[in-house]
């Protein structure tokens, strides 16, 4: 084992994970797919159903006129990204500006001597496009070219010897246009002023050496049973901690003492009886549900009686629910009580869509898998109760993920990207509004 240890550390450095992940994170033009890239083609504004990629003006903001700003790559008739598209954000090599405005490449030593951060300006293509006559998409000045307005939005800091650095060996290839031999670059490391066995993967903030420290996480996407004392008593419990597009939402499901089965979805306060969930996203034959739900005959009274309460006009006035639209109407009472029906429809449609388990979709042709996906959930949880399953171990490291540098850079620029693109619409419609 130790010799393995050894010829792997031979080929990689001890924080090559780091190094790793941080460059899957930043946008490079040998990486079109990277995750910065990414985070811009994912992204809505102003709202969840928006077009990815894409700022939607308010019309009535804007003189009548439907304007789009376009962030991401653009995209086929399917929806899906074109990846031949050229990218939309782009990480300029670290620079530094004098007081006389001359502008220079900056080294990790220079940042270190005189105290400064070690960074790069992050640019973004912003594309305006509006609306014809006949709705279809035009450019707002065709006369323009390249038809983007090239911005820079902000500063990242560089990871020392990651791909965005001037220390990487690529882009001192790039520099030479040539390839460059083990001791060549070591004579480029020690003339910037570098130790050759520095090996990387920190930053440098106002002059001192930071790093970012691994994070321990649960795995996401992934049915884990325990029990949990609640109202007094123990009960068994099932958690999905649904992710995608860095939105993580909390699904639970638990069994309450009567033997009724409950969900907790994300955007809501109370629990709701699992049949009526399953019911809403499609699935309305009871027969299917118990299938779904039971893995063996003496599991089907459970699930008989859940379904059976179901039915129970006095606890789901006025008639219970029977099918999908009973099922969506006795959501739309709970979630959305006292207002009117096209805001209710859209809450609902909200909660199954976007908010219940986002990991298996975001459309309504996904909604059957997640009824699927529930019965799942709900089996493991009275598979516990029966005892024929034990409790998932949260330590346990399979059950882990670790989330490094790349990570969690990732998590804070999304949600520094959404903010800023976010204040970028209102201040747009606002300066409209008052002509300036």
């Amino acid at each position: 084992m130790r010799d393995l240890v050894d010829l792997y550390f031979e080929e990689h450095s001890i924080v090559n994970h780091h190094i790793a992940s941080f460059n899957d994170f930043i946008a490079s033009e040998g990486k079109p797919d990277n995750r910065m890239q990414a985070i811009l083609d994912d992204m809505r504004i102003p709202t969840d159903d928006a077009e990815r990629g894409i700022i939607k003006l308010d019309k009535d903001r804007t003189g009548g006129v439907q304007y789009y700003i376009r962030i991401g790559r653009q995209r086929d008739e399917s929806g899906n990204i074109d990846h031949q598209a050229p990218a939309t954000i782009h990480v300029a090599p670290p620079t530094i500006k004098e007081a006389n405005g001359y502008k220079h490449d900056l080294t990790p030593m220079e940042a270190r001597l005189r105290n400064v951060t070690y960074e790069a300006s992050v640019e973004v293509d912003f594309t305006l496009y509006k609306e014809d006559s006949d709705g279809r998409l035009v450019l707002a000045d065709p006369t323009r070219n390249p038809p983007y307005e090239r911005v820079e939005v902000g500063k990242l800091p560089i990871m020392v010897k990651s791909r965005g650095c001037v220390l990487d060996r690529a882009n001192i290839e790039k520099a030479e246009e040539r390839d460059i031999t083990d001791s060549e670059y070591l004579q480029k490391l020690i003339n910037a002023k570098e130790d050759p066995r520095d090996p990387g993967g920190y930053f440098i903030i106002g002059g001192t050496e930071r790093v970012l420290i691994t994070l321990e996480d649960l795995a996401p996407n992934r049915v884990m049973v325990e029990y949990s004392e609640r109202y007094g008593a123990r009960v068994e419990v099932a958690k999905v901690f649904s992710q995608k597009d860095g939105y993580r939402a909390l699904t639970l499901v638990e069994k309450k003492k009567d033997g009724m089965v409950m969900v907790t979805v994300p955007a809501t306060t109370s629990a709701i009886p699992i049949i009526a969930l399953m019911k809403a996203l499609g699935m309305e034959s009871d027969a299917e549900i118990c299938k779904v739900i039971s893995s063996n005959p003496e599991m089907d009274t459970i699930v008989y009686a859940n379904i059976e309460n179901s039915f129970d006009k006095k606890t789901y006035q006025p008639n219970g629910f029977h099918t999908t639209d009973d099922a969506i109407a006795f959501l739309e009472r709970n979630f959305a009580a006292g207002q009117a029906k096209e805001y209710r429809t859209k809450k609902v449609e909200s909660i199954l869509d976007r908010s219940l388990l986002p990991h298996l979709g975001d459309k309504k042709e996904d909604r059957m898998k997640k009824a699927i996906y529930l019965g799942r959930v709900a089996r493991s949880v009275l598979e516990l109760s029966r005892g024929e399953r034990k409790e998932d171990d949260k330590d346990h490291y399979s059950n882990k993920r670790l989330k490094l540098a790349g990570d969690l850079m990732e998590d804070l620029f999304r949600t520094s990207f959404n903010s800023l693109m976010k204040d970028l619409k209102y201040q747009l419609e606002r300066n409209w509004s008052r002509k300036k």
